[in-house]
């Protein structure tokens, strides 16, 4: 039941599918102009770009607090999954019903409906991570963690072509409605391959405390004796900076060139090429344990794509900004997951997992700063001060390894 390749296809699968979902609201690209249709400001794109992910923040220690002597997941996440795919469906709903005449409650909903998706991820990733570490070893999890990003990269891919022709031949604010609704439905079929993954039985189970407070007192307790873990979350949490510019980016590239819906596909799919072809190379870093150069190489390619940024004008240039993006993103993403089950405890991985999802949940929210910025200031400094703060994240993370 270890290291299973049907587990490694089913968990691929999922991966896959659920890329071609979340890509409909990608924050770096079409959820800014989603959000700028029906006329959102910078900083409620801020806002709504956060809550994609950041509504987890809220719940994650509780997940982990109950979790701690479950010797079965499984059961949870479907419950789960049908909160994430109604949440997502609704949104589309509630564009298809409400877009055309009521802009002001459709960003309501929206907001309303990414909320509840990555309230419910909160508990989501506690569960998601507590089976992928019981079902495939450490060096093996490396390769079942690249698989996803690869065949995510290949759903978004498709996701984005998808996007880019509904969004060229379709009428807003329909051709969101449509987008939302139909990925629900590829969702779905993600959400059946993971949850027929045989879960083998957890014995070693952590004693659960009798409350919630002391549970997070004895969190707090294991934060502070483990120097690993403490680095590790808050060179996450630094690597998040590039959230600061990135939902922005595209708004600048409009304000430039005409963008239509053929380019936006663009601008996404090469935001996609350049996460799949790069997870060749984080693939193998991971596998050989070679984590310290493969966090510095994405700091590079974040710090790089802010640097174009700074002085694209054209659609070739944009094209390598968000191909960048994409490479660094996945990278990030592959090590701190991989490496933080990798140095969890067994009987203390759901508060592991918990501490570094939950402390770093902050960077999600750094758009919303970023957007303050934007106001205050422009483009350039926003860029400018985004590559500073990833640059010292960078050297904190040479300086500390």
């Amino acid at each position: 039941m270890i290291d299973n390749k049907s587990s490694r296809l089913k968990a691929v699968t999922h991966g896959f599918f659920l890329s071609i979902t979340t890509t409909i609201a990608e924050p770096s690209i079409i959820l800014p102009l989603i959000v700028s249709y029906f006329g959102g400001t910078a900083l409620v794109v801020g806002i709504l770009t956060s809550l994609i992910k950041g509504g987890a923040i809220f719940v994650q220690l509780f997940a982990a607090f109950g979790a701690q002597n479950l010797s079965y997941v499984q059961p949870h996440l479907r419950y789960v999954f049908l909160t994430r795919f109604l949440s997502w469906f609704g949104i589309g709903v509630a564009i298809y019903f409400f877009g055309e005449n009521y802009p002001t409650l459709t960003l309501y909903l929206i907001g309303l409906g990414l909320f509840t998706f990555s309230f419910a991820a909160g508990f989501g990733t506690i569960y998601f991570n507590e089976l992928l570490a019981k079902v495939f070893t450490n060096r093996y999890r490396a390769k079942v963690f690249a698989g996803r990003q690869m065949a995510a990269g290949v759903g978004a891919l498709i996701s984005g072509a998808i996007a880019g022709a509904m969004l060229e031949y379709y009428e807003p604010p329909y051709s969101y409605a449509y987008l939302f609704m139909l990925s629900s439905f590829m969702m779905a079929l993600g959400i059946a391959a993971f949850i027929s993954i045989p879960e083998p039985k957890k014995t070693n189970l952590s004693v659960k405390e009798s409350s919630f407070k002391e549970f997070i007192k004895n969190a707090m307790i294991t934060l502070k004796a483990d120097e690993v873990l403490r680095l590790q979350i808050v060179t996450y949490l630094i690597s998040y900076t590039y959230l600061l510019s990135m939902p922005f980016i595209i708004l600048d590239a409009s304000s430039k060139i005409a963008l239509n819906g053929i380019e936006i596909g663009y601008l996404l799919t090469t935001q996609i090429v350049g996460a799949m072809f790069s997870n060749l190379l984080w693939a193998k870093l991971a596998h050989n344990s070679q984590i310290r150069l493969l966090i510095t190489l994405a700091f590079i390619l974040h710090i790089a794509a802010l640097s174009v940024a700074l002085f694209a004008n054209t659609l070739f240039m944009y094209m390598v900004v968000f191909a960048l993006l994409g490479s660094a993103i996945d990278g990030m993403r592959l090590a701190f997951s991989n490496n933080i089950l990798t140095i969890a405890p067994e009987d203390k991985r759901p508060v592991y997992i918990a501490l570094q999802s939950n402390l770093t949940s902050i960077g999600l929210f750094f758009s919303i700063p970023g957007a303050f910025i934007l106001a205050a200031y422009s483009y350039e400094v926003l860029y400018m001060f985004t590559i500073f703060t990833l640059v010292s994240g960078l050297v904190y993370f040479r300086l500390k390894t």
